[in-house]
């Protein structure tokens, strides 16, 4: 079982409900390995927005977790919002920008 959740459904309707100014991310993972390009360039777009945005962001090199490794491994770079899957391979900046809220 993955430390990450994935990208799930609409919430239901007990999920509590969270207004825009609320729901401002907290923390972002980047999933990285040594010597990935994509992951160069998502760092850069990860690293500059939420820098911008006052939103911390840590990145986690697969290679040193097998179960990160054999999960994610031909994914990469991926990116987490608050532990929630959010995209993999490219960081479209638009959208994740929309994500940190």
């Amino acid at each position: 079982m993955s430390i990450f959740r994935r990208r799930s459904g609409a919430p239901s309707d007990s999920s509590p409900r969270t207004t825009r100014a609320e729901s401002r991310a907290e923390l972002v993972t980047l999933l990285t390995r040594p010597g990935c390009h994509l992951c160069d360039d998502a760092r850069a777009v990860v690293a500059r927005v939420a820098g911008e945005l006052g939103v911390r962001w840590e990145e986690v090199d697969i290679t040193s977790d097998p179960k990160l490794e054999a999960e994610y491994g031909e994914q990469i770079p991926v990116t987490f919002v608050d532990g929630r899957q959010h995209d993999f391979w490219r960081v479209d900046e638009r959208r994740f920008r929309a994500a940190l809220g």
